[in-house]
């Protein structure tokens, strides 16, 4: 029982930290978003280097360094990069709605890509979904698509590296490795030219150098308690972190929320609700082969 009072506690400050990202990136208005995914990149490489062998994961790592990773290096950085941007344009509510979609979209993808079955209740909450996105388009006459790119960046993110199976905090040290080269050179193109942000003003350096403990330490939590809860508790959790993004872009950042977006978030969360109450009763024992719960947790490191 102590295990897992602390592995909720993990995992709820992981989802909790993930879901207030915003307040950090709104902190670094006049930094390029290309310029902040850069730093977040290369500092995480620090921090996992320094923190893989203090948890004995060098093994995992080891496991994590095949050809598959880049191509999910290369889609949490699209992920991460848009997220950034979203949060700096003032489109945090946007963006929560993209994490909002996405378990629904994983389980999508699930059917498509890895033959997974879905029950009856989980084919009428996708359909809510899918009816909830239609009516944002249909009363603003545009398509979503900063909510669909994060939603979809993130889903594929979630199945390569379910297909990959290594550790999460071993994943994150190989994938932003396999982008730091890259970053590094950016950011000396942009130092070269006059308009790199690192080194200008210490709040705004202190804060870029921080972008390596935003995103390992709330993984780590995650590795931690995922490890000591059922997965059905940690799929419920992980609405902490686009519940916290809606609410800081209603309430703090006062972000437009009107008919359209109230009658999109309302089939949204009417699927959500329905896809985890159904991923509930599959956890009981002689229920009927699906898809439950465990394909709702995806690979962490949100925004």
């Amino acid at each position: 029982m102590a295990s897992r009072t602390s592995g909720f506690v993990y995992a709820l400050l992981a989802y909790g930290v993930w879901g207030v990202f915003p307040i950090y990136f709104k902190a670094l208005p006049d930094v390029p978003p290309d310029q902040v995914l850069a730093h977040r990149i290369l500092w995480s490489v620090v921090l996992l280097a320094a923190a893989v062998p203090l948890l004995g994961r060098w093994s995992t790592v080891v496991r994590a360094c095949r050809p598959i990773m880049l191509l999910s290096a290369l889609l949490i950085a699209a992920n991460w990069g848009t997220y950034i941007w979203a949060v700096q344009n003032g489109r945090v509510l946007e963006a929560s709605l993209g994490y909002f979609v996405n378990p629904l979209l994983s389980v999508l993808l699930g059917v498509v890509f890895l033959r997974e079955r879905l029950r009856r209740r989980q084919v009428y909450a996708i359909g809510l979904a899918g009816i909830g996105v239609a009516a944002l388009v249909i009363r603003l006459h545009a398509l979503p698509w900063l909510p669909i790119t994060l939603a979809l960046t993130f889903g594929l993110y979630g199945l390569v590296r379910k297909q990959a199976g290594v550790d999460a905090v071993g994943g994150l040290l190989v994938e932003a490795s396999a982008l730091a080269l890259p970053a590094l050179g950016w950011l000396m193109l942009c130092a070269s030219r006059g308009t790199g942000a690192f080194g200008h003003g210490a709040a705004t350096t202190a804060l870029l150098v921080a972008a390596g403990p935003v995103t390992a330490v709330p993984l780590i939590w995650f590795a931690m308690g995922i490890r000591r809860l059922p997965l059905s508790t940690v799929g419920i959790l992980q609405y902490v972190t686009p519940t916290l993004q809606f609410l800081l872009a209603v309430a703090l950042y006062h972000e437009h929320f009107g008919s359209a977006q109230a009658i999109a978030f309302g089939f949204i969360w009417s699927a959500l609700a329905l896809y985890t109450w159904d991923s509930l009763q599959a956890a009981r024992p002689g229920e009927a082969p699906g898809i439950g719960a465990a394909t709702l947790p995806t690979p962490p490191a949100q925004g």
